[in-house]
């Protein structure tokens, strides 16, 4: 992070071209300074043994254990041989197998009794965790030396477990730290001095030693500490700035006229909001009536009113002589909206044509797959501000897309959308327009202070009346197959009683391979014992002629043409076709009242806020929906807990907690969206709630006083080094 010569200096003439070239590929380190930011992930007392049971499975793992048991098996009528070793920690067994030649070498050296660190990928066979052919060291017990040469040095007893690969092993990765640490002491420090003293924070160069090589556990958690704070701060004040610079920006007010389109449209609503969707369009509103563009982010549950309130802040807008423009993920999102949007306005949205209504306003749909004439007149509705409101995908971003006056823009779904495409958009307006984003996977509060915290948050956490609850239950199709044979009937019983019903699946399964990658995929999903993921367009073919015979039932992916993919969402959605099988094109705004069930196939590929999006599909109506989590997966694996917690509440926000708690923060926080590794590597977001909101006050305080950080050079470069082009995605959460 701190850029400075001895930490800028690259690996390969540090531990050598060959272990350099390993952690650049596969580790994505290149640097000194790289290197001394890769921390331990845990540490293991020299008589402690790390726990068998929470091993991830399909994750590089390393573990200290104790070796129970080794015996040689024959096999392939007598002609191959493989060696079996049992290692226990107290907490559970772990199978380790080593093959062929191979097992000469550990059938001496793991004799029962014997302590050794072992590292390979957790794979399951026969329904047991195994490591196939773990590398492995030595833990002698010899007194001090003992540990095997690569622990043995360290007289504190505690030995750091890397994050390491199948290329490079922890015990590796330690001597390699070993010859950087050195250069530990040349690390510029970022904290400004005041708040280091004043948070009783130990210097840097101090916190890297103690971080990778510890003498105690307190020497641990002052470090942990120390580099909490440095990302946590570093990260805020980057969000800091950008709101500093948002804020200096000028808008046009928007104030919503008396007696104008909004009015209107609040006098002929069948219903009356609720009193979250009160009070978030009061914040907008107030935000819309300032000079300075509104950035704010609108959470809410699946079905929570979000578009209602939306809508809302672009009548007002309209009323207040501007144009609102609505982004949509995809081509089937944007047609709902429209349709769903004109549908809520009625005559209101007839603005120019007979019978639209005085105040009436024209609602525009722009998007890629439009026909010339459609897309010239759209683009004329928009130029010369005929259309108050206009609905688009991408579309609506492209160069020759020019607005009369774009007072604010409506984001749906932000985590699908760049800011570079935000800021294109916003380069649409006069003056900036204002800015509402829009998601309906629920972040908790400090997710959304560290990723979207250029915005102001606002939540709407109630249901609209009406709503009903959805039951959820998980289908453990491999253990008890009946139960799957009993899904199929319960969705029978569905569509018996006049509802409809989705099913859905991971892939598509029209993917047309290279044969050798596929040839490929296929020996390792055999060797692992992995089937490769369940398709629409087989699962569709299995359940017409099997067990949904005689309904109505017709697919829906992402492949498709957008003409036929429409075709098929209106005859959902009119009724005609009974059962749906899609990939998760559906995850996302789409609203058929009639659908009560959904059987999600091969649950456990899916995330956490996946399933609950996927799941918001139903109950929509009044009838009660359900909801089935169709696996494979074993009993005690952890794919099974994370669906058992699906299944067990119907919380967002709770999910969101339990999916960050299972899953790595940098795919949270967008990564896996993006590819680049997370920025953060000690900071635990849902854990570090008080580091990071104590962090962003520091921030803007600091931001205040001094917006180019002209007395703050350390922190500058510190800052530089997080901005650097990868980080910016990070950032600016693509």
């Amino acid at each position: 992070m701190d850029l400075v010569p001895a930490l800028d200096e690259p690996l390969k003439k540090v531990v050598g071209p060959a272990t350099a070239k390993v952690m650049a590929e596969h580790l994505d380190l290149h640097t000194v300074g790289d290197l001394l930011h890769h921390y331990p992930r845990r540490y293991a007392e020299r008589g402690e043994l790390t726990r068998l049971v929470d091993l991830p499975l399909d994750e590089h793992a390393t573990v200290v254990a104790r070796v129970e048991s080794a015996r040689i098996l024959k096999f392939n009528a007598g002609r191959g041989q493989r060696l079996e070793v049992t290692i226990t920690d107290g907490s559970g067994q772990l199978q380790l197998v080593f093959f062929g030649r191979g097992i000469h070498k550990p059938h001496k050296d793991l004799l029962p009794g014997t302590r050794a660190m072992f590292a390979g990928k957790v794979s399951v066979f026969n329904r047991k965790m195994q490591l196939a052919h773990p590398a492995y060291e030595l833990l002698r017990t010899d007194g001090d030396q003992g540990l095997g040469e690569a622990v043995g040095n360290w007289a504190g007893a505690l030995l750091p477990i890397y994050p390491a690969t199948a290329k490079l092993e922890s015990w590796k990765i330690a001597k390699s730290v070993d010859m950087v640490l050195p250069s530990a002491q040349e690390a510029v420090d970022p904290l400004p001095p005041s708040l280091r003293d004043g948070r009783a924070l130990i210097p840097l160069p101090e916190a890297l030693l103690k971080i990778h090589r510890p003498h105690s556990k307190a020497d641990i958690a002052a470090a942990r500490d120390r580099l909490k704070w440095d990302e946590a701060f570093v990260l805020q004040v980057a969000l800091a700035r950008r709101r500093y610079a948002d804020a200096q920006l000028p808008a046009v007010a928007r104030r919503p006229k008396t007696g104008g389109l909004l009015d209107a449209f609040d006098a002929k609503l069948p219903f009356t909001l609720t009193e979250g969707q009160e009070k978030v369009s009061k914040e907008i509103f107030d935000d819309l009536a300032t000079e300075h563009p509104m950035h704010r982010l609108l959470q809410g549950e699946v079905g929570s009113g979000k578009t209602m309130v939306a809508l809302r802040a672009m009548l007002a807008v309209v009323d207040a002589g501007g144009q609102a423009a609505m982004l949509a993920p995809t081509e089937v999102l944007a047609q709902q909206h429209h349709r769903s949007i004109v549908e809520m306005m009625g005559e209101l949205a007839e603005g120019g044509m007979l019978g639209g209504a005085d105040q009436a306003t024209k609602v525009t749909l722009l998007t890629g797959s439009m026909g010339a004439a459609a897309r010239r007149r759209a683009l004329l509705d928009l130029v010369t501000g005929e259309a108050g409101i206009v609905i688009g995908t991408h579309a609506l971003i492209e160069d020759k897309v020019q607005f009369h006056d774009l007072g604010l823009v409506v984001v749906d779904e932000q985590h699908r959308f760049g800011v570079e495409q935000r800021d294109a958009l916003r380069g649409k307006g006069k003056q900036p327009p204002h800015l509402l984003v829009m998601t309906a996977t629920p972040i908790p509060r400090t997710v959304a202070m560290t990723v979207f915290g250029d915005l102001e948050t606002s939540v709407l956490d109630q249901l609209p009346a009406g709503r009903s609850p959805i039951a959820s239950h998980v289908v453990p199709a491999q253990d008890k197959p009946h139960f799957l044979a009993r899904a199929w009937e319960r969705v029978r019983e569905e569509v018996e009683k006049g509802h409809q019903a989705y099913v859905v699946c991971p892939r598509i399964g029209d993917e047309e391979e290279d044969p050798k990658k596929a040839k490929k995929k296929a020996e390792e999903e055999a060797t692992a014992e992995k089937r490769p993921p369940l398709a629409v367009i087989e699962v569709a073919e299995q359940l017409a002629r099997g067990p949904l015979s005689g309904l109505k039932v017709e697919v829906l992916h992402g492949r498709m043409q957008p003409d036929d993919k429409d075709a098929v969402m209106r005859r959902f959605a009119a009724g005609e076709t009974q059962v749906l099988v899609a990939t998760t094109v559906i995850e996302v705004g789409v609203n058929v009242p009639n659908a009560t069930a959904m059987v999600i196939m091969d649950a456990d590929r899916f995330g956490v806020s996946q399933l609950h999006q996927l799941r918001g599909r139903v109950g929509r109506g009044s009838a009660p929906g359900l909801c089935l989590l169709v696996t494979d997966m074993p009993e005690a694996s952890p794919a099974r807990a994370r669906l058992g917690a699906v299944a067990a509440t119907l919380d967002g926000f709770e999910l969101s907690r339990i999916d960050l708690e299972q899953r790595r923060e940098g795919d949270v926080l967008g990564q896996a969206q993006s590819g680049v590794r997370s920025s953060l590597r000690m900071l635990a977001v849902i854990e570090d709630e008080e580091v990071i909101a104590a962090a962003r006050e520091e921030a803007v305080a600091v931001v205040a006083d001094d917006p180019e950080l002209v007395r703050l050079p350390a922190l500058r470069t510190a800052l530089d080094a997080l901005l650097d082009a990868e980080r910016e995605q990070y950032l600016d959460k693509g």
